[in-house]
């Protein structure tokens, strides 16, 4: 497969959002907005693909268990040359492949999500797989703050770390805020790192949209030699990048109209990175 020159500017990405989410008349542009960065990091320093090619054998595996964030893999898909530009124009049109939910039967997207909570142990038995194989691949599973009120990612990181998963790292987008409120109203969670400490991770917290401070993290939980399974900890702001839709949860099922496309995409332009 052709390896082009990707664009995975936060900017660049945060359009691409903008101009899906438009185009379909969708939502869940403020939980895409949230892992811009992190997945920007993820594509362009850590994940591999052999010939750039999304089903290659030997890839690495990111499980968007957060799978309602899809359009912001979608983004990263297009700047990789994985889904050409009529994908994005027609996106949630009549016969549209791309859906509003991360789907497996994209090339690129490794499970199907949306139903909270079964990703992240979708991705610890990938994660269980590589090692059975005695394969060098790294399974990352990004998952909200709010959907680990969900038992199953619990019992998930029982077994990963009984099962010394040290190829398998979560990454928990701490926005704050679920569908329906914020975390703390609706189920508070403590130190989430704590937790996952507790659960027998390696873990630690950072700022989910400074880039070096992600790619740092990420590299040096790699690098280190405790045996243990990975848990970062991002913690991000709710619809990153425009300031009217910023920590506010309306935007997690409001849909863009001319006047407010026309503003986000203005936001966007004069965003720093």
């Amino acid at each position: 497969m052709t390896v082009p020159t990707p664009n995975f500017d936060a900017k660049v990405l945060r359009k691409t959002v903008l101009e899906m989410a438009y185009s379909g008349a969708t939502v869940h542009i403020g939980c895409a907005f949230s892992i811009i960065e992190i997945l920007a990091v993820l594509y362009r320093n850590h994940l591999r693909y052999p010939t750039n090619d999304p089903r290659a054998a030997g890839r690495d595996y990111l499980v968007l268990s957060k799978g309602h964030g899809v359009m912001a893999q979608y983004a990263c898909m297009r700047e990789l040359g994985w889904l050409d530009d009529e994908a994005f124009t027609k996106y949630f049109a009549n016969g549209s492949d791309l859906k509003g939910l991360s789907d497996s039967r994209i090339p690129g997207l490794e499970v199907t999500s949306g139903s909270l909570g079964h990703g992240f142990s979708v991705g610890v038995g990938m994660a269980m797989g590589a090692k059975l194989h005695g394969t060098d691949q790294k399974t990352y599973a990004i998952v909200g703050d709010g959907e680990i009120n969900e038992g199953p990612i619990w019992e998930g990181a029982l077994f990963a770390a009984h099962h010394g998963l040290k190829n398998f790292m979560v990454i928990v987008d701490e926005n704050g805020f679920q569908a329906m409120g914020s975390t703390e109203d609706v189920l508070k969670l403590g130190s989430i790192q704590a937790k996952f400490e507790s659960f027998g991770f390696e873990a630690v917290t950072i700022d989910g949209h400074d880039e070096t401070a992600i790619d740092s993290a990420i590299a040096r939980l790699w690098k280190s030699d405790t045996g243990l399974p990975k848990a970062l900890i991002a913690r991000t702001v709710k619809g990153k990048g425009v300031p009217f839709m910023e920590n506010n949860n309306i935007w997690h099922y409001t849909r863009l109209n001319p006047d407010t496309y026309r503003q986000a995409l203005s936001a966007v332009a004069g965003e720093s990175t």
